[in-house]
């Protein structure tokens, strides 16, 4: 019985050998993703290029418990790959955050929407006002301090990161 489990194995092998990679055609990959995009995808944030990426926010949905709570799910595309991640927000005038996740740890990003602008932060405020006030996604969130101000929040806030480690697996 064990030589005929040893012969199937092998052969299985050898047949896998024989099968050789077929060379991926990049703009094919690229159109096929574009073609996967969800109706309700607005673009954030497009780099083309050799490091092309496109930041999408699509599926925002608001808390049934919490009025200043979205929830919704980012479309990440890079050259080579596509990541989409769910995520929430906090759009309340007093703590603004952004809730965000790897494979190690959760992130609770405190922003200050309408305020100063640091580059590591861009992505957090595009994410933020895309979630919280729609009709402003995809705006430079650097020229929207005068928005933010009519819309209750003091721009005065002090940013931060909470990171909570995840326990290992």
């Amino acid at each position: 019985m064990r030589a005929v489990y040893w012969i199937s194995s092998l052969s299985l092998l050898m047949g896998s050998a024989a099968v050789q990679a077929v060379p991926v055609d990049r703009e094919s990959l690229l159109e096929q993703m574009k073609a996967m995009r969800p109706v309700d995808l607005v673009v954030l944030d497009q780099r083309d290029g050799a490091n092309a990426y496109t930041l999408g926010i699509f599926a925002i949905s608001k808390d049934p418990t919490d009025p200043e709570l979205r929830r919704f799910k980012l479309w990440q595309e890079y050259a080579d790959d596509l990541v989409v991640p769910s995520e929430s927000v906090s759009c309340s005038r007093e703590e603004p955050l952004r809730m965000t996740r790897d494979n190690d740890a959760i992130y609770i990003r405190k922003l200050n929407p309408g305020g100063p602008l640091r580059l590591s932060t861009r992505e957090d405020h595009l994410v933020w006002w895309a979630a919280c006030h729609p009709t402003l996604a995809g705006k430079e969130p650097e020229t929207l301090g005068e928005q933010a101000r009519e819309l209750g929040y003091s721009t005065q806030l002090i940013e931060s990161e909470e990171v909570l480690r995840l326990p290992a697996p």
